[in-house]
């Protein structure tokens, strides 16, 4: 059984005001927190015992998870006084792993959705005799992620910081936030201060002649960093189109949507495009739920619309209100027939009163 480090210390600025009292890794995604598919594949892929490496709302991990038997691993929990970086919180674990100097250690960011053969991986890396083997994925516009050029036989050649400019562009490869790690190259990254994987262990390593390997995997890839990102990533496990053991198969609201127990869905509703019902949540007659993600208990009431949206724990969407592409925090309330568009973000516990203007169901 191989051993892993899970790095979930990231703030979520990005997804506020979700991640105000909840860590990012922790916000649900499909119905369960993105931590969870994580552990869920890990273990898959014959991971026996994970090392959460947390920071921010570090108590939020281990209240929900305990040791792990739940998701059949081991889980330890190590926390950052201070952040450290990718490669100062990988370090910051080390006298907690177990795996002798020359085995295999993945090492996991805590805000990707992939469908990564995370085996196959590790396969690789032992084949090459590698230090470490990256995980790296292609995308359509790499100019705003650092790109990773391999030569003929997937060797790594450099790191290169994010390109300006289009004919900048090198490889359309990318680092995709999933590393095998040879145990001593851990115990080798300086300990007590920040450090970055990126900008200065890799560069280091490939300075100093260690064997650094690239594989590209063509299958499901998402950094959930943003809300467009969140909602799209958790409508496309709900789909099948993102793998998780976690999301069930077979359900009678067929792969289109997902509710969970507890809530209700009530006759003339409408709940489509991947979107996913919380525990308790309400969508009156009438509504509308299409590619969203709605927290436990959250009401949506009567001919309300929620397109491309996320609505927090215990929101309430009043009758004919219109959501679009917004981000609605824990607790709060918007009013009836407000209208809300792509951008819009909505603080916990706010409240947004009713607007005079009400629209017809036909427009």
């Amino acid at each position: 059984m191989h051993e892993a480090v899970l790095l979930v210390g990231g703030q979520g600025t990005r997804l506020r005001p979700l991640t105000i009292n909840t860590p990012k890794p922790m916000l649900p995604v499909a119905g369960v927190p993105c931590t969870a598919h994580q552990i869920a594949r890990a273990r898959e892929a014959g991971v026996g015992r994970i090392i959460l490496s947390t920071s921010y709302r570090a108590e939020v991990f281990a209240s929900h998870f305990g040791d792990g038997s739940a998701l059949g691993v081991e889980l330890i929990y190590v926390t950052e006084d201070e952040p450290l970086g990718t490669g100062g919180a990988i370090r910051h674990v080390a006298d907690c792993l177990q795996s002798g100097p020359d085995d295999p250690v993945l090492v996991f960011n805590g805000d990707i959705l992939s469908g990564l053969d995370i085996a196959g991986l590790v396969h690789q890396w032992r084949d090459a005799s590698a230090d470490v083997a990256l995980y790296l994925t292609r995308v359509q516009d790499p100019r705003a992620y650092g790109s990773v050029p391999t030569d003929a036989h997937g060797r790594v050649i450099e790191f290169l910081e994010k390109p300006e400019r289009v004919e900048d562009i090198v490889t359309d490869q990318i680092n995709a936030g999933c590393y095998v790690f040879r145990r001593s190259v851990i115990d080798s990254i300086p300990s007590g201060r920040p450090v970055s994987v990126e900008r200065e262990t890799f560069p280091h390593l490939l300075a100093s002649g260690a064997r650094l390997v690239g594989v590209v995997d063509e299958g499901y890839w998402l950094d959930l960093g943003t809300p467009l990102a969140f909602v799209t990533g958790s409508c496309d496990l709900v789909r099948g189109v993102a793998p998780s053991p976690l999301v069930p198969i077979d359900r009678p609201e067929g792969r289109d949507a997902l509710v969970l127990a507890g809530a209700t869905v009530a006759d003339g509703a409408s709940v489509s495009g991947g979107s996913c019902i919380g525990i308790g949540s309400q969508v009156a007659s009438g509504a509308s739920v299409e590619s969203s993600v709605v927290f436990d208990n959250a009401m949506i009431c009567e001919g309300a619309i929620v397109r491309d949206s996320i609505v927090g724990r215990d929101a309430y969407v009043g009758k004919d209100a219109r959501l679009d592409g917004v981000v609605v925090g824990d607790g709060a309330r918007i009013g009836a027939s407000n209208e809300l568009t792509n951008g819009a973000r909505v603080w916990p516990d706010s409240v947004i009163a009713d607007a005079s203007i009400r629209f017809s169901s036909d427009q």
